[in-house]
This record gives C-alpha cells, structure tokens and sequence, in this order.
C-alpha cells in the first residue's frame, strides 16, 4: 500500500487549486456543425481537431477547466473519438482539468465499462471528471468509484438541468438527489479537501426553490456545482452570488457558445470578458 504522500491528490484538492489559480469558469469544447461553419471549416473529424486545439490553446493559462461535450465528437464515428482522445490528452498535458461532458448511465458491467472508458487506469480518453445521469439510480455509478477517488478522478451528476425539458422528472427528484450527494462528499472527500469529488450538475438559470433544493444543506459546502446555463442561455456570470448563495464557491461556471461563437481570432478575448464579468459577480 502507498503511503499517503504517494496518492494522487484528489479531485476535489486539485478543483480547489485550479479555482485559487485560474478562477471558476470552464470552457466547453463543443464543437457544433454550425460553429465549425463560422469558423471556416469542413464538417470533418479533421476539423474537430484543429476547432478544439484552438480552444485549448485560448483556454490554457486563462482557466482551469475545459468541458468537452462527447456528442459533438461522436457524431463522426470513430474518427471523431480519435480526435477526442488527442484532445483530452492535450488539454491534459496544458494543466487543464477535463470534464468529459458524456452523461453516461447504465446497470452493472455496462457502466463499469463506460467508467472505466473514461476513468480507467488504461482509459483510452483522458478525464478528471465525467458527467453521469443517476436515473438507473445512483449506486450503478458509485458501487466502484472508490478505486477512481483514491486516483484523483470524480463524476458530476445530473440534477437539475438548465433544459425546461428536465422539469418532468427532474422536480421531484432534485433535492434529494443533491442531499444525497452532499452526504456522500462529506465522507468521500480527502482529508483537509473543501471539495468533494462527486458534482452535481444544477442549471444557472433555474429557480432552485421550485426544484426542492437547499443549497445551506450541511453536504452542499463540499458539493461542486457544474452550472450551465450562463452565456447563451441567458443565465449572467455578474449573478452568480444571486444565483447559488452560500455555496457560489463552489460553482463551476460553464461557457460554451458565448465564448466560442467569438471565433477562431476572437475566442482568448472572450474568455478575458467572462472572466472578468464572473470576477465581478464574485466580488
């Protein structure tokens, strides 16, 4: 067995340390057709590559986080998943923690696989995180993610979405979904983390209240909040104290089309704008 030193330092340790240096906002690589379009490229896996190194490239040294959505990525088949392991490995190597925005869910073997596809020793795509949908119920993901916590991995999972579609069976099921998490971090967190490694996905631009969740609960403190939803979809970074309260410390702030809609030339100044727009909502 490894001596403590010898662990890899957790996910919840090395989220809090991307904070402190970069800030808490993501960037999502998510390479839509239309976007490849305003770009001046093909529809190609060619151009998956050269859309998400531009991205990385903006991205690192100004945040700490990138969030590629698999989809975008999937749709090319198998030389859209080339590409994905390439860039996962990229952002990786610039100091970047991935969060494979996947939303994996599934029973026995059949999730093990898929964590393993994306958490693995051997994984063949590089994550720190990976989004998971609970609707299987939650213990079809947490039954081995033990073995991943003690390697710095964790997984954020889907509890109040920023699509008004998630309302029919997400109303009910959002606030003891996110308790349950809380309960979770509070054991599975390392020692002297102030996060957890297990995230909840909850959409900036919802009304919480409605959804049944309290986010002063004693879990949420180490609870982090994958927030989509600012940008685009309207949600404000300036809002974000008004939006989660107490645990906005804990919020990753996710970005996507009103970065990347700013173009191959304009994309590093985008960033430069949320980010000093999410400073202010910090302050």
């Amino acid at each position: 067995m490894r001596e403590p030193s010898q662990l890899p330092k957790s996910f919840g340790s090395r989220l809090s340390s991307a904070f402190s240096e970069y800030g808490q906002l993501c960037v999502g690589i998510d390479p839509h057709a239309s976007l490849l379009d305003a770009w001046g490229l093909e529809d190609s896996a060619e151009s998956l590559l050269t859309f998400g190194r531009r991205v990385i490239e903006a991205a690192s040294g100004r945040v700490g986080i990138v969030k590629p959505q698999v989809a975008f990525f999937e749709r090319m088949g198998a030389a859209g998943f080339a590409v994905l392991e390439i860039l996962t490995r990229e952002a990786r190597d610039a100091g970047l923690l991935v969060i494979a925005d996947a939303k994996r869910g599934d029973i026995g073997t059949t999730m093990d696989a898929y964590l393993d596809a994306w958490l693995g020793k051997s994984a063949p795509f590089y994550a720190d995180s990976l989004t998971v949908s609970p609707y299987l119920g939650a213990d079809v993901y947490l039954r081995k993610m033990g073995e991943y916590f003690e390697r710095g991995k964790g997984v954020v999972s889907l509890v109040a979405t920023s699509n008004p579609e998630g309302e029919s069976v997400q109303l009910d099921l959002a606030g003891p979904q996110f308790e349950a998490l809380g309960r979770i971090n509070q054991v599975a967190a390392g020692p002297g983390d102030r996060l957890g490694p297990v995230g909840a996905v909850i959409g900036a631009t919802l009304n919480l209240s409605r959804f049944g969740l309290n986010l002063d609960n004693q879990g949420a403190v180490k609870t982090p909040i994958l927030a989509p939803g600012f940008g685009a979809q309207g949600a404000e970074l300036s809002d974000i104290k008004r939006l989660f309260g107490s645990v906005t410390d804990t919020v990753i702030a996710s970005v996507s089309r009103s970065v990347l809609e700013s173009g191959v030339s304009g994309i590093g100044s985008a960033i430069d704008a949320h980010k000093l727009q999410l400073e202010k909502g910090l302050a």
